[in-house]
């Protein structure tokens, strides 16, 4: 069973989001929160496996909330639901540490298999999106003279065929584009990947696509 909680500052939203995932055999609901504080407390009393977050909230923000959830080390999952179709927002809410980003016009199996998918382990954005997002703000980032990649912590233990695997996933390769290019089966592209998140600490796929940019293994195209 799954485990959800609705952050969303909108009543009947809440309520359409919560008819949708309790007709699931394998979900509920375990709260409802209309702002960042009260989704943070409800995390921290409930533990559920993934938090649909709204971003535009009063006082605390979908975005603020995220970061303090990633921070607190909650197991909590979150996927970022939001009316707001602007890349702006979905790459801020990646690099909170939010595991997806949807907006509310999906249909309701896209929002339901990307429940499933982020409780799973797995990310809701596809590399594609991931890298267009990427290259458009990757501005923001800090400029670092002379910075040594392989200096980096995040990445040191890492061997040569992580870091060249991890590197292509910052490009946006699929595991299965990987294993055809690199000309290795999928199961040790698999493995690779399982590795390279532990070492890294990333919590899935797309934290790693923005670790591959943070440590400059991938720049804009």
């Amino acid at each position: 069973m799954t485990t959800v909680l609705i952050a969303d500052d909108q009543p009947m939203q809440r309520f359409g989001f919560r008819m949708l995932l309790e007709s699931q055999d394998d979900m509920t609901v375990v709260g409802e929160a209309s702002n960042g504080t009260e989704a943070l407390h409800l995390i921290g009393r409930h533990q559920p496996d993934v938090a649909l977050m709204d971003i535009r909230m009063p006082g605390l923000d979908g975005i603020e909330a995220t970061r303090r959830i990633i921070r607190s080390g909650a197991r909590t999952r979150v996927l970022i639901v939001t009316t707001f179709d602007q890349d702006e927002y979905a790459y801020d809410g990646l690099r909170a540490g939010a595991s997806g980003f949807l907006v509310k016009d999906a249909l309701p199996e896209e929002l339901l298999s990307g429940i499933r998918a982020v409780a799973g382990g797995d990310a809701v954005v596809a590399p594609s999106l991931t890298r267009r997002l990427l290259d458009a703000y990757v501005q923001h980032l800090p400029a670092v003279p002379g910075l040594a990649t392989s200096a980096d912590p995040r990445i040191a233990t890492l061997t040569e065929r992580e870091r060249e695997i991890l590197t292509v996933i910052g490009q946006g390769w699929s595991n299965t584009e990987i294993a055809a290019r690199l000309h290795l089966a999928e199961s040790t592209v698999k493995t690779h990947v399982t590795r390279i998140l532990a070492k890294t600490g990333a919590r899935d796929r797309v934290q790693a696509v923005i670790l591959a940019y943070d440590t400059r293994l991938v720049t804009p195209a």
